[in-house]
């Protein structure tokens, strides 16, 4: 797998003088990449499947680049003889972020490609002011033009990988049985039911690490878990809840895109890294998150569960005597439009934490 490739870490310390070489080019990128991300509509909550993919061909965009100037891992997909120790560091890094975050957002679907001008302006913006603190000269135009070969080599890669399937599958035959999947409240459509066939970057396949099957609704577990939610889970206005203001604000906390958290998290972890471990580190985490996704929805829509908001409404119908229904009980926060099991949020967070 490329996961392995991307950790091996090649025999011998660096010698060259980048081995002593200290700079903010990759974390700061990385924040870079949030803010285009947020920008482009898909953060902080929009669509966190686009933004864990963009993040992760950036980086390995960025890993290639610095381990074509000094080889301390292996590269993901950009290998070459030539080495070029004179090449600026900071405009590689700078350069090969720029062309994989233009080349991606560019290529967004509506409606996010309405906001994708404003996404690619910012990246621009960003790309000037790393250029213009980079001292003119054959170091800078070597850095450049190495980049180009590098994101050229992962933009390939990932051209034609299954990420222009539909968002907003309005057709999606929803469930009538007990436990099936319906729409959530608010929405008309299913969420992008067709990304279990997007090409990972790790992974064999989306199948891979296929979690196991939920609860049926009439077993006692089940039971057990709907009341837990039904007791805790209310918004608290239309729906009392015995939710503590901790509770409440740790869920707010952890409802934003888990990519733009997670990244923000590998800053603060990372920052005492050098630039070299960084990108491995961000390297690994995007990849990681960007499969969870791929493996989540494939589960997702495998069992096809229904959310939590259905089974509470719809209790008096899943013949579980355990269970009693409340047509109008509403959550903190809007439900999204996906199947329940498994949690994508648990996905990525443990994926991203290991």
């Amino acid at each position: 797998m490329r996961m392995l490739v991307v950790a091996s870490i090649a025999a011998g310390a660096a010698t060259d003088a980048h081995a002593a070489t200290r700079s903010d080019a990759v974390s700061a990128w990385n924040a870079n990449a949030g803010d285009a991300a947020i920008a482009a509509c898909l953060a902080p909550t929009n669509n966190p499947l686009h933004e864990s993919r963009l993040y992760a061909a950036m980086h390995l965009a960025v890993h290639d680049v610095l381990n074509a100037i000094d080889r301390r891992s292996r590269p993901y997909a950009f290998a070459t003889r030539r080495r070029l120790p004179g090449a600026s560091l900071d405009a590689a890094v700078a350069a090969a972020a720029r062309d994989a975050l233009v080349t991606l957002l560019q290529q967004l679907p509506a409606p996010f490609s309405d906001c994708a001008p404003a996404a690619v302006a910012s990246v621009e913006s960003d790309y000037a002011t790393a250029l213009a603190a980079i001292a003119d000269g054959p170091a800078k135009n070597e850095g450049i033009q190495l980049e180009r070969a590098a994101a050229a080599t992962i933009l390939a890669i990932r051209t034609g990988d299954g990420a222009d399937t539909p968002l907003f599958d309005t057709a999606y035959r929803q469930g009538t049985a007990p436990g099936e999947y319906r729409f959530t409240p608010g929405f008309s459509f299913a969420f992008a039911p067709g990304w279990a066939d997007v090409r990972p970057f790790a992974l064999r396949d989306s199948a891979q690490f296929r979690a196991g099957a939920p609860y049926a609704v009439t077993t006692k577990r089940y039971a057990a878990d709907v009341a837990e939610v039904k007791h805790l889970g209310g918004d608290g206005i239309t729906t009392p809840s015995a939710r503590t203001a901790e509770q409440t604000a740790i869920a707010h906390f952890w409802l934003e895109s888990s990519p733009l958290q997670w990244n923000r998290i590998a800053r603060t972890v990372g920052a005492r890294l050098d630039p070299w471990q960084q990108a491995r580190l961000f390297g690994l985490l995007n990849m990681a998150m960007a499969d969870g996704y791929v493996g989540s929805f494939e589960t997702k829509y495998l069992y096809n569960y229904w959310r939590p908001v259905t089974a509470i409404r719809e209790a008096d119908s899943d013949g579980n005597p355990n269970t009693s229904a409340d047509p109008t009980w509403t959550p903190l926060v809007p439900t999204p439009p996906i199947p329940d099991h498994d949690s994508a949020h648990a996905v990525e967070g443990g994926a991203a934490a290991e």
